[in-house]
């Protein structure tokens, strides 16, 4: 008989503390998964997960020791279950054009955006496998469809949605690889951005057909059906939750 810890499904969910984060903390949590949230800042006072790591993403890229360190300890939790759901979400968004983005800019950008959820994918497979695991990559839709100043995420986005079908057919049947592609979302920070900003902000929300953003919630609630939703044939997909807006033309009236 299989015991307790062993029936246990666990979901690891990086760059849980913010607004998309936190959101996939609770909807997993929620719906019977032992969270495992990982982020580079303490743990928020107000997110119940089973474990919260403090960890650098950009630097278990940079660091084998220091990542070795990181997913001993998530193996250590994990113990004999397997990992359910890996959900690569944690981003950097760093702004500029070609004349003002630095080497620095693009490395970062690409180790935590594109080159951290291979590694983590990879060091975490056999407890995928294990566990006939799920990864879904949260990309974006700047992977497709961008605007000026956005180089560096939109490539970085692009070259996760593409990873994410490579992978699908490097592993095979072994772990489903899927990824989401959102449009603009209301997260405390994209909300920062336009305080004060009331005319703009509803600007945007009117550039999308269904004349609003999307909400965390919508977000973690896809994730959770990708992974959990009984549709095991969905493999390698890159599937849009963008309120319409990247079947719209926009033209001069």
């Amino acid at each position: 008989m299989m015991s307790a810890a062993q029936q246990q499904k666990f979901a690891l969910i990086t760059g849980a503390a913010g607004g998309i984060g936190r959101a996939l903390v609770h909807e997993f949590a929620t719906n019977g998964y032992a969270v495992i949230a990982t982020d580079q800042t303490p743990q928020p006072a107000n997110m119940t997960c089973a474990h919260y790591l403090q960890a650098d993403l950009a630097r278990t890229v940079t660091d084998e020791a220091y990542a070795e360190e990181i997913f001993s300890q998530i193996k250590t939790w994990l113990g004999k279950a397997g990992l359910a759901a890996l959900i690569n979400n944690a981003a950097v968004q760093i702004l500029g054009g070609a004349d003002s983005l630095t080497r620095s800019d693009w490395q970062q950008t690409l180790n935590v955006n594109l080159v951290a959820p291979f590694i983590w994918t990879q060091a975490l497979l056999p407890a995928l496998e294990h566990a006939k695991g799920s990864v879904v990559n949260i990309s974006s839709i700047h992977a497709k469809l961008t605007k000026k100043n956005f180089v560096a995420y939109a490539t970085s986005k692009a070259a996760l949605s593409g990873m994410t079908r490579a992978l699908a057919v490097d592993v095979g049947p072994r772990v489903r690889v899927n990824a989401i592609e959102p449009a603009a979302i209301a997260t405390d920070m994209l909300k920062a951005g336009f305080e004060g900003k009331r005319d703009l902000y509803q600007q945007l929300e009117n550039c999308h057909p269904q004349l609003r953003i999307g909400q965390t919630e919508e977000v973690a609630r896809l994730a959770l059906a990708i992974v959990d939703g009984g549709m095991d044939f969905l493999h390698g997909a890159c599937v849009g939750i963008d309120g319409g807006i990247s079947a719209r033309l926009f033209d001069p009236d």
